[in-house]
């Protein structure tokens, strides 16, 4: 959960692909553009047109989560994200940590990550990375080299110091770095992986373009978002109250234009990735954001609210809104992976 709201969250993606016979032009060399209905111009060019309007996204983010962070690690501890729950469970707060630590597993088993000591990850990049909950997670369980990056400062340090503390130090690192300009170089990483920070994204071209160029030949990538629900043909947006709600929340969280994962795909087939597939756990992260209001009304976190500011509690305020959104079916919690052809 990463307030300036972008373009209309009825957003649809156009792409072009660019080959060469019948051989993929390099990740690097690609030149895609599009507009989003609803305004946002993205990459044209090779290059990035950035806004305003993105410049003050990027601050909002860095200066939200800079502020949140320290109270969700004292409240749910070090993963920044949903748990993964039976459909139709019922839980207590004391199952949810461990719920956050199956999100991480089902992702893995969904995108059918191998575990072999030949064909395991070596190389990861945790893209949006939090306090590094799944850099240090990850890591561990394949003996990786783990590189995470995100917007705020505070976020990064408090990563790296966990690390150290956890004895990864010379295994995990965490940098301030731009989702959509990565500092890495093509072909770096073996598992390319994103929990929870593609809702953040102004430009979802850009970001899974980025994706796909720092994923090595063969690499699984893998995709944990919030979506809006997917249009039906005879839709061309969704309705005004959707919007609404879903603009409410842009408001608070700092999103920009929500897509669907039925435009995740489109994006994905557009770069050539290869045995993309999605599913909707919508169902399975439901009892996570009740609890996340429960945990916010006890003591230690009604008094962490008053003490972070106003970013802060402005999000905690539409909580409320995310359920709603899930009830009525808007609001669609999406995992999508890919592989990079060899």
């Amino acid at each position: 959960m990463r307030a300036l709201c972008g373009p209309s969250p009825s957003t649809l993606f156009t792409t072009t692909v660019t080959r060469r016979g019948a051989t993929l032009v390099g990740w690097s060399q690609r030149q895609p553009w599009h507009r989003r209905r609803g305004g946002a111009v993205s990459a044209k060019g090779g290059g990035v047109a950035v806004t305003d309007e993105q410049q003050r996204l990027k601050k909002g983010i860095a200066e939200f989560y800079d502020e949140s962070s320290g109270i969700w690690e004292n409240i749910w501890g070090e993963h920044m994200h949903h748990g993964f729950y039976d459909a139709g469970a019922v839980v207590e707060i004391s199952d949810h940590r461990s719920a956050q630590l199956r999100m991480i597993e089902q992702a893995l088993l969904f995108a059918s990550v191998p575990e072999d000591s030949v064909k395991k990850p070596r190389s990861i990049v945790d893209v949006g990375c939090g306090i590094g909950g799944s850099s240090r997670y990850l890591s561990r369980k394949y003996g990786a080299e783990c590189y995470g990056i995100t917007l705020s400062p505070v976020q990064a340090e408090r990563g790296q110091s966990l690390a150290a503390a956890q004895g990864l130090a010379n295994k995990v690192s965490f940098q301030v770095a731009d989702a959509l300009n990565q500092p890495f170089p093509d072909g770096k990483f073996d598992l390319v992986w994103s929990m929870e920070s593609g809702e953040h994204m102004p430009d979802k071209l850009k970001f899974v373009s980025e994706l796909a160029r720092v994923a090595a030949p063969g690499a699984t990538i893998i995709i944990v978002t919030w979506c809006h629900r997917d249009l039906s043909p005879t839709e061309d947006s969704l309705r005004p109250d959707e919007k609404m709600l879903l603009d409410k929340i842009c408001d608070a969280f700092y999103l920009p234009a929500w897509c669907s994962t039925a435009d995740y795909i489109k994006l994905l087939e557009s770069l050539s990735l290869k045995d993309i597939k999605a599913a909707d756990w919508s169902e399975n992260v439901a009892p996570f954001w009740p609890a996340v209001i429960k945990s916010a009304l006890s003591w230690n976190g009604l008094t962490s609210l008053l003490q972070s500011g106003w970013k802060t509690i402005k999000g905690a305020l539409v909580m409320p809104l995310m359920i709603e959104g899930f009830n009525k079916g808007v609001i669609k919690f999406s995992i999508i992976t890919c592989r990079k052809p060899e």
